[in-house]
């Protein structure tokens, strides 16, 4: 979009707040870049230039604006929808990869050479993975700044800087501002407002999105599935555990009307930015819900759910393997069911952590802890049994991985391959856990269900041909047809 000139200025001009992540605007007289929202006057057109990435903007020497702090907009929806090269690399990036594995994990991960990466991420984002990175780090420091006490130096390592020098630089150079000066305007403004910017215990964040968001699908799912000891609703917050790259986390929830309140509790600060990426992720905060609801109502049968409750957003995970794990225990069975199944493996198997400020005690149990279990302690049938044990066996060996890399169309393949793997389960686990938006589920009992009163085909075939018009929003599509019924997962706790 950002090559679209014409289209930019009238997004500038008109404050439109659903272009903030597809596109940023940069001020060639002021050398400050801003989300096209910025409630600044705009500048003339003849002194905007346009740019696909804050990364890019920063590495043709814009510096962000201190108003709208174009660096907080919600991420390109883009990288969420599509599965090719570039949008898996943004996802690792997301991930934080770069900065654990530098850019040679990256293409190691993707199965590309670095020259091969950075061209493709030059070509369409205008900056390289190191550039990314480094954009990625900065907002992580600002984070860290306004938000805690830590030390300067502990968040210059938390953050992913390789030295103070670098981080003081850095933050000079894309805020036009020192750390502590950031630090000085964040306790300013958090007195105007009579609240503290946070503690060195925990994190209190905003997480944006774009409007509109429905939250009783996305809130209620994850309340009404939520495993004892891992995830529970408590006070208005979805709370659950965090398994991170350098340690564990807790997270939580609380829908607000224009924002996502995060509160995080981290045992190593370096994860700060998996762990927002994740959740952002887990809530598909940055989809595009305009163009998808545009879509949808499209077809006469559906418009009217997406008139009646705009916004709905798939319900994901934070852990891919987990989410897999968790689709076979809920094979056939009942929520309640895959939630007491659930909970065994973790009271038996899962890490313990404690949790000060609520009822969590255990991460989910990792494939490398389930391969080791005896099959027969599992209370459940022995074709699901042999199910399961097969899953994680190969998620431990590495013979089959799930992640935010992995490719949409192979894994499924892979899984297919699997014994007791068939399409529901295959496609719970592309929708939930890959993030594929077009996964579609036209054999579930709930949504064969809604189509047949909505006039809707019922058979999985001729529902799958009608679908075909709502690509590639089928997953979507899901969540409103299910949407139809009176399950708890439809539904915001009270």
């Amino acid at each position: 979009m950002y090559r679209d000139t014409e289209r930019c200025v009238r997004a500038v001009r008109s404050k439109d707040a659903r272009f903030d992540g597809w596109v940023f605007t940069a001020v060639v007289t002021t050398r400050i870049y801003c989300r096209p929202s910025c409630p600044v006057v705009p500048p003339k057109a003849e002194n905007m230039t346009f740019y696909p990435s804050a990364a890019a903007c920063q590495q043709a020497g814009f510096r962000a604006c201190k108003r709208c702090r174009p660096d907080t907009t919600p991420g390109s929806p883009e990288w969420d929808q599509r599965a090719d090269l570039v949008a898996r690399a943004m996802r690792l990036l997301g991930d934080g990869v770069v900065d654990r594995e530098g850019v040679p994990g990256l293409a190691r991960r993707l199965g590309y050479s670095t020259r091969q990466i950075e061209r493709q991420l030059l070509a369409e984002l205008g900056a390289g993975p190191l550039a990314l990175a480094r954009a990625q780090r900065a907002q992580t420091a600002r984070l860290l700044i306004e938000t805690t006490a830590l030390p300067m130096a502990e968040i210059a390592f938390a953050a992913g800087f390789a030295s103070i020098r670098t981080f003081n630089d850095t933050v000079r150079e894309v805020f036009a501002l020192s750390p502590s000066e950031l630090r000085e305007r964040a306790t300013r403004s958090a007195r105007q407002r009579s609240d503290s910017p946070g503690t060195a215990g925990a994190l209190s964040l905003r997480l944006p999105f774009r409007a509109p968001l429905n939250p009783d699908n996305l809130f209620g799912h994850l309340a009404a599935t939520a495993v004892p000891g891992v995830e529970e609703w408590r006070d208005g917050a979805y709370r659950r555990t965090l398994r991170l790259p350098h340690g564990h986390g807790i997270v939580g929830l609380t829908p607000e009307p224009d924002h996502i309140a995060c509160r995080l509790t981290l045992s190593d600060p370096r994860d700060l930015p998996v762990a927002i990426s994740r959740c952002r992720r887990m809530l598909d905060l940055d989809a595009d819900p305009v163009a998808v609801d545009e879509q949808l109502r499209t077809d006469p049968e559906l418009a009217p759910l997406v008139d009646k409750a705009p916004g709905r957003r798939v319900p994901r995970t934070v852990d891919e393997a987990e989410f897999a794990v968790r689709a076979v225990l809920g094979q056939q069975v009942s929520t309640a069911a895959a939630r007491t199944h659930a909970a065994r493996l973790v009271t038996a198997h899962g890490e313990p952590v404690d949790d000060p400020e609520g009822g969590l005690t255990h991460l989910f149990p990792s494939p490398e802890a389930l391969a080791d279990v005896d099959p027969e302690t599992l209370a459940m049938p022995r074709t699901r049994r042999s199910t399961l044990t097969t899953l994680v066996r190969q998620l431990a060996d590495g013979e089959l991985h799930l992640g935010v890399d992995s490719d949409w169309a192979e894994t499924r393949a892979r899984l297919l391959a699997l014994p007791g793997f068939g399409p529901w389960t295959v496609e719970v686990i592309a929708m939930r856990a890959l993030g594929d938006p077009d996964a579609f589920l036209p054999g579930d009992l709930g949504i064969r269900r809604a189509a047949k009163e909505l006039g809707l085909p019922s058979t999985p075939a001729a529902l799958t041909a009608r679908a075909a018009a709502w690509r590639p929003w089928r997953a979507y599509a899901v969540q409103y047809l299910w949407a139809t019924d009176s399950h708890p997962i439809n539904f915001l706790p009270i």
